[in-house]
């Protein structure tokens, strides 16, 4: 294709074409963009964790700032998508100086790893974000989800470290290929920075045949990075900022096989849902009594065992749950089978105070097997939970706690 022949749109063997140069520079804005974006907002989260009683303003400005990154990280990950697609239709320019081999292999192998960078940082981070619950949503109408990835918290610490590992990764590779557009531009001269900027400018090249060392090259360096991160353990958990209270096993009528202890709460209007992963109970039922009481149950929490997205450590906090100084619950209630189902009456007992609590319940018995489900909704501010965010836009109240069990009857 001449120079000459081509449209001003479309790349030659001289020349970048007016799509490649908006791409390009889009994709450079949105890169600085995101940079000071995610150092901002992370800056505030650990102020926000740091805090005995957040300020209310500072974690809506630390949700607004994470949701801005979020949703240009996505714009970011469709307009490298179709920057490659557009590229791998078009000829590259011939480069200027292709005797220079080192230089030139270099340059290569950075644009490999800036490419693909463009595509694996916000889709890491996107991943992690699907993964977990939180409450900074990506602003689209789509959902929150993404097709094949699960709601898991080890699936979110792996692409959490990851989007931290490749992100240097792409911080690297963006400035080593800044520093050679300067080096062309005042040391060498030569028009490479200038075909790249819009205008007409055509700078000749010399052909070559671009061999794939420059891709095994950015593999290397990518399987060095995540390698890296592995051996740093950027992939493991962190853990809650409380330690988790240990658990004695309780003798009891009725022994917890499996079950779930989950609560749920909203925050900018998302719900952030999550679950107690160490938890005791201690179960007397008669099955047989239809009306009045049936039982008791004594059930212990382990606060620190917590699990609820990307507020898990904020939720430890002072101001919430305080696991540090309280570090389990306890509801102690009597069972009673009512015309209507079974009821579980009794108190909730949350850092320093107990509060009545009514839980209707359904319960199976199959044999010595019985499996029991129920829920209901408490308000956080009985308990002084975030007793500093008064604001329900920025915290409802409401807080929905459901459990489910299966048990067997002890011989």
């Amino acid at each position: 294709m001449s120079s000459a022949a081509a449209s001003p749109l479309v790349n030659t063997d001289s020349r970048y074409g007016g799509i490649a140069k908006v791409f390009h520079w889009t994709t450079a804005l949105m890169i600085i963009t995101l940079f000071p974006l995610g150092v901002i907002a992370n800056d505030l989260a650990y102020q926000i964790k740091a805090a005995d009683v957040p300020d209310p303003d500072m974690i809506a400005r630390a949700a607004f700032l994470f949701s801005l990154h979020k949703t240009i990280g996505v714009a970011l990950f469709f307009t490298a998508l179709l920057r490659i697609l557009w590229a791998l239709t078009q000829p590259k320019p011939n480069p200027i100086h292709p005797e220079r081999r080192l230089e030139t292999f270099a340059a290569e192998t950075a644009h490999w790893v800036l490419y693909s960078s463009l595509v694996i940082v916000p889709l890491s981070g996107w991943i992690h974000h699907a993964a977990t619950s939180g409450f900074a949503p990506i602003w689209w109408p789509f959902g929150q989800g993404l097709p094949l990835v699960p709601q898991s918290q080890s699936v979110a610490d792996i692409f959490a470290g990851v989007h931290i590992v490749v992100t240097k990764v792409l911080l690297v590779a963006l400035l080593a290929h800044v520093a050679g557009a300067l080096k062309h531009a005042l040391i060498d001269r030569d028009g490479t920075l200038a075909r790249m900027w819009f205008g007409k400018t055509e700078v000749a090249g010399q052909a070559e045949n671009r061999a794939l060392r420059p891709v095994a090259a950015a593999v290397v360096a990518w399987v060095a990075a995540l390698g890296i991160g592995a051996g740093l353990g950027l992939y493991e958990g962190r853990g809650s900022v409380a330690e988790a209270a240990q658990l004695e096993q309780v003798a009891s009528e009725w022994a917890v096989q499996e079950g779930e202890v989950a609560i749920s709460v909203t925050q900018f209007g998302n719900a952030v849902g999550g679950s107690f992963a160490d938890w005791t109970a201690a179960i007397a039922f008669d099955e047989t009594v239809t009306d009045g009481p049936a039982g008791t149950a004594e059930v212990t929490i382990s606060i620190g065992s917590l699990t609820l997205g990307s507020v898990t450590d904020q939720a430890m906090g002072a101001d919430y749950f305080d696991a540090a100084a309280f570090p389990t619950a306890t509801f102690t209630a009597d069972l009673i089978a009512t015309p209507d189902g079974h009821i579980a009456e009794g108190t909730l007992r949350i850092k320093d105070t107990e509060v009545p609590i009514t839980l209707p319940f359904d319960v199976t018995v199959d044999g010595d097997t019985a499996t029991a489900s129920g829920s209901v909704s408490v308000n956080r501010l009985d308990w002084s939970i975030g007793a500093g965010t008064q604001d329900e836009g920025t915290l409802a109240f409401a807080v929905d706690i459901a459990i489910n069990l299966t048990a067997t009857r002890g011989q």
